[in-house]
């Protein structure tokens, strides 16, 4: 029973998130210094979200619900925002300093909030919305540096927290057993269980993504890299990492079932300063007492909202504290 209460809670997920959220970070880095194509990468990410999915099925461990057309033309609409996500963060990193991505970046939460209570009349307190300060100014310190930037740059790395907050919200969406809003009980898809959205997504962003390669000429690039440099050592990395970004996909859904659209991408911020902090003993980096500065900041910013949250479930449930 006890196990079981483990393995149901938030912050058992929010844990994994982060360890296959860095993990996966930290391997993406070093596959793409050998293996520079960030839309073939994402397309064997889908890739190996599909075998994953189908395999777990083929083997009884969940049962695919069955969609209606109506319902199928809504999961993908969300795969294009989806996939259109990935390709907009990698062509804005290719234009824009780390720092300067990650702080624009840190906005997400921001926009989060907007489009929930825009969309859907979500509300959010007043004690959330102080709480996201500290996040988002402690990325920007944690990360301060060199902010070059050109116009296009700025224009797709703010479009691309644009997209993130949406996809947070939406994937939280199709993992509500009761529709958020009454127009949407006609045809919005639930999911019970990550696996079973997994399955419906991952082929759908496959197809994207191989064909977003394809119409930038990477295919033809992999292909002669293929040819040229391709060692079974590189094989067995990519495999891995897929496998990584597998697990990582199941989690971050499982996660924001439980914890929501708003506290996954605080999450997310956080998780951006861990991987810096992490980053400082793998390779041996020199941060600054301002960079430090951001990093408590950011760390104690997401702990607030993590009590503040926790605080207002509870009161929500009936239970005093």
């Amino acid at each position: 029973m006890r196990l079981h209460t483990t393995v149901e809670s938030s912050t058992f997920w929010l844990s994994l998130y982060f360890c296959f959220n860095l993990g996966l970070t930290l391997c993406n880095k070093g596959v793409l210094v050998h293996f520079p194509f960030p839309y073939t990468l994402s397309a064997l990410h889908a890739l190996f979200g599909t075998i994953g999915a189908t395999l777990l099925a083929n083997h009884g461990h969940f049962v695919p619900s069955r969609l209606s057309h109506r319902e199928t033309a809504v999961l993908l609409a969300f795969s294009v925002l989806y996939a259109v996500n990935i390709v907009v963060s990698n062509i804005s990193l290719q234009l824009v300093t780390v720092p300067f991505h990650q702080v624009v970046r840190a906005a997400t939460p921001i926009f989060t909030i907007f489009f929930s209570g825009i969309l859907f009349g979500a509300k959010c307190s007043w004690y959330k919305k102080i709480s996201l300060i500290p996040v988002v100014a402690g990325v920007g310190l944690a990360t301060f540096g060199d902010y070059y930037f050109n116009y296009a740059g700025f224009f797709l790395t703010l479009l691309g927290s644009l997209l993130a907050a949406l996809k947070t919200i939406f994937t939280n969406v199709l993992q509500s057993p009761t529709p958020i809003v009454k127009e949407l009980a006609s045809f919005q898809p639930y999911f019970k269980n990550s696996f079973d959205l997994l399955f419906f997504l991952s082929p759908f962003a496959l197809v994207e993504c191989v064909f977003m390669a394809h119409v930038t000429g990477e295919l033809t690039r992999v292909r002669e890299y293929s040819r040229r440099e391709m060692s079974s050592v590189k094989v067995m990395a990519l495999a891995l990492n897929g496998c990584i970004a597998f697990g990582l996909n199941v989690v971050s859904f499982r996660a924001n079932r439980r914890v929501g659209a708003l506290g996954m991408t605080v999450a997310a911020n956080v998780k951006q300063v861990l991987t810096i902090v992490l980053a400082v003993f793998i390779f041996n980096l020199t941060i600054t007492t301002l960079n430090a500065a951001g990093i408590v900041l950011t760390l104690v910013g997401g702990a607030w909202f993590a009590w503040i949250e926790f605080v207002e479930k509870l009161k929500q449930s009936g239970v005093s504290y």
